[in-house]
């Protein structure tokens, strides 16, 4: 039977105070963070429980768990105290994927079909001359098609596969997490690879005199592009719905992962990400998409070691240590 708690409540930090915060609440030690945070909010008048943050009342760190129960919490029970924070509008994570991935769907569609008019600076053209034709290429159209593809991929798991621990998450943030797609793989991509003097209109083969290449099959990278792009996707969505049905419907518990490729990395959906980006780079050659996939690896690389180190703490006995967590042999 679950035991009444009378929890001591203040707010941690000047900033972010909740004004109407009610002194102390009566909870149980069965009651989850979620059921605190609306209790909180409906004592303190705050219209959405996503933004009332609870913290530890001795490490101060949030508890980020919502479905964690407080008799489990050892410093909050010990101290019979919670500390809050307003963590200001709060915005769904899968809204926030659905916007970011909306980014370079919009450019490239709006690219692709706008290009007589699109301008592109001569340095792109790497200084050679280009005709000012507003013909699509073949391999022009095949990168858009991979772009959409990848991207749409994105969103219908967003929409239908994915499950996210959290609710939320600061509303603020979906300008930062969206600049990225937006900006470098919407815009920048498909302003480089779309508009009439395109490097796509150039011949990737010195002199300026040889004919621009524009059909696909012109090379072998072409095939092997095209194979490494179709296998990172088909791969990628294999690890995303292993990961997806480790926590159950509106779960937050952690599970080891097992997904294809895992035996290799800690993260093999990153890996197979880098793989279909690769062969898409093979096909485009076009060094704004190498840039926009170097950022990327850079976030990848970076999540990918939070990863491990995560499962290290969650699972010190269990869990098979991985020297790699993104690339074998390099990351």
């Amino acid at each position: 039977m679950a035991d009444k708690l009378t929890l001591a409540v203040s707010n941690r930090a000047k900033s972010g105070t909740i004004k109407k915060l009610p002194a102390s609440i009566d909870v149980t030690t069965a009651s989850t963070i979620e059921e605190l945070q609306q209790k909180l909010a409906k004592a303190s008048g705050v219209k959405d429980y996503n933004r009332i943050g609870v913290f530890d009342p001795v490490t101060r760190k949030i508890i980020r768990d919502r479905r964690a129960v407080l008799g489990a919490q050892e410093n909050v029970v010990n101290q019979m105290a919670i500390l809050v924070q307003d963590l200001g509008a709060q915005m769904g994570w899968r809204t926030v994927y659905i916007i970011e991935y909306a980014g370079p769907i919009l450019f490239h569609l709006l690219f692709f079909y706008l290009r007589p008019i699109i301008p592109l600076p001569a340095s792109l053209s790497l200084g050679q001359t280009a005709s000012r034709s507003d013909a699509i290429t073949d391999i022009q159209r095949l990168v858009y098609v991979l772009f959409q593809l990848h991207f749409l991929k994105r969103e219908l798991e967003t929409l239908f596969l994915h499950r996210f621990a959290a609710n939320t998450m600061p509303a603020r943030n979906v300008f930062r997490n969206s600049a990225f797609y937006w900006l470098l793989a919407g815009f920048a991509c498909a302003w480089s690879l779309y508009a009439p003097l395109s490097p796509f209109r150039v011949s990737s083969n010195f002199p300026a005199a040889s004919p621009p290449r524009s059909g696909f099959g012109t090379s072998p990278l072409d095939y092997v592009g095209i194979t490494l792009f179709v296998f990172g996707e088909i791969a990628n969505f294999s690890v995303h719905w292993h990961l997806a049905h480790l926590r159950s419907p509106g779960g937050t518990e952690k599970k080891i992962p097992n997904a294809f490729g895992s035996s290799l990395v800690t993260a093999p959906n990153y890996m197979f990400e880098v793989i279909s980006w690769l062969g898409v780079i093979l096909i485009a050659r076009d060094i704004v998409v190498v840039i926009f996939i170097s950022v990327g690896m850079l976030y990848m690389r970076m999540w990918s070691r939070d990863k491990e180190r995560a499962l290290r703490r969650l699972f010190p006995d269990k869990y098979k240590k991985k020297k790699y967590t993104m690339l074998p042999g390099l990351i």
